[in-house]
């Protein structure tokens, strides 16, 4: 004997299906413009010298907020940022084809620590950090990372190496230590 459950459809009212499609295609522009931004920034924040992470457009309002995350190894300061942004922001103000003519908001900043790491550089640069990765088959592990190259790292998992292979990682996340232990490089807090 077998019991199915059958839910009635929604119904919703032309305006919040119109609200609905209205918010749909600004994040299909928001990507759009996105990704046109990325084409033209990377090469100014590379020559800055800095990685350019990601770049998020997001509607509000009137206005236009374009984050900006930047990266190198050995993370970025607060100046830093300042010195990428009055670098893109001089790119924007010209790009009237890739922003448009509405007002916009420039953030830029670090990845911070809750960026998954998705690709070798963002491994080499959290080396002595902890790391949960949890792999293809599902398992999850938790070392430090002690090494990396372009497709693997090494973890030390409770006093045991394991290597991680990049491609069997379906995510990978640092974990945030309150006592962390020093490296023989960096001063004690």
């Amino acid at each position: 004997m077998s019991s199915r459950w059958s839910a009635a459809p929604v119904r919703r009212s032309s305006l919040e299906r119109a609200d609905s499609d209205e918010e749909r295609q600004d994040d299909v522009q928001a990507a759009q413009v996105a990704q046109l931004l990325r084409d033209r920034l990377t090469p100014v924040v590379e020559r800055a010298g800095y990685d350019l992470e990601d770049v998020v457009v997001t509607p509000a309002g009137k206005r236009r907020l374009v984050r900006l995350l930047v990266d190198k190894d050995g993370g970025v300061t607060l100046d830093e940022c300042a010195d990428v942004s009055r670098a893109v922001s001089a790119v924007l103000d010209d790009a009237d084809d890739a922003i448009g003519t509405q007002p916009y908001t420039l953030e830029v900043s670090s990845p911070g620590v809750s960026r998954p790491l998705t690709l070798p550089r963002h491994w080499r640069r959290n080396v002595d950090r902890l790391v949960k990765v949890t792999r293809s088959d599902g398992s999850t592990v938790v070392g430090r990372i002690t090494s990396s190259d372009e497709s693997s790292a090494e973890l030390d998992v409770d006093g045991t190496r394991q290597t991680v292979a990049f491609g069997d990682v379906t995510r990978s996340v640092v974990q945030v230590e309150l006592n962390r232990p020093t490296t023989p490089d960096e001063p004690e807090a």
